[in-house]
């Protein structure tokens, strides 16, 4: 069950645990529910403590944010819209004044164009959750691939509509976890080794 109130996310783990805060009333803003994050969660509990991590699409932050919550190092949040970045600021700000964390960067930009000027084995784990239907998936694949940014062993979680075909990855990219939960297909992915 979702018991965060309409209008907020709520951190569902970490030193965070239980905050609510407000998210702005956007057309196509959709956080990640409470029982994907806790399932997503679940299954990077041996990877986040003092990971580099970049929330893409971020939106509400709900992903980015979680993570810092649960131990990541550094956490970048990339948000397009500006009214959305505003809010993630404010919230960044009000969790941070709550004492030790790591670092948290929100960027204010397009997320592939932000990953084209991404340091090359900077990041150990990515979230990708784009709007549903966008056609954005394989152009960020695409472009995680090209700017090398993915440490060793990077991981990247992959957010898409059930029912999106565009979303699936190609042979760049191997399929580690994959679950169905209503209308919401999420992917835990890994480059490649064979590729």
């Amino acid at each position: 069950m979702n018991r965060t109130k309409p209008g907020t996310v709520r951190i569902i783990g970490g030193r965070w645990r239980g905050r609510r805060l407000p998210v702005p009333d956007l057309p196509g803003l959709r956080p990640s529910g409470d029982r994907s994050r806790e399932t997503l969660f679940n299954w990077l509990a041996p990877h986040l403590r003092g990971s580099r991590c970049a929330d893409l699409f971020a939106g509400t932050g709900a992903l980015g944010l979680e993570a810092a919550s649960r131990g990541a190092a550094w956490v970048v949040l990339v948000e397009k819209a500006s009214a959305a970045t505003r809010c993630l600021e404010e919230n960044v700000a009000k969790l941070v004044a709550d004492g030790e964390h790591g670092t948290i960067e929100v960027v204010r930009g397009d997320a592939i164009q932000w990953l084209a000027g991404c340091t090359p084995a900077s990041l150990d784990l990515v979230f990708v959750d784009p709007p549903f239907g966008a056609g954005l998936v394989e152009d960020v694949l695409e472009g995680l691939e090209h700017s090398e940014c993915l440490s060793p062993g990077g991981l990247v979680y992959l957010e898409t509509a059930r029912q999106d075909d565009e979303a699936i990855p190609g042979p760049a990219w191997e399929t580690l976890k994959d679950k169905t939960l209503g209308h919401v297909r999420m992917r835990l992915l890994k480059e490649s080794e064979v590729f």
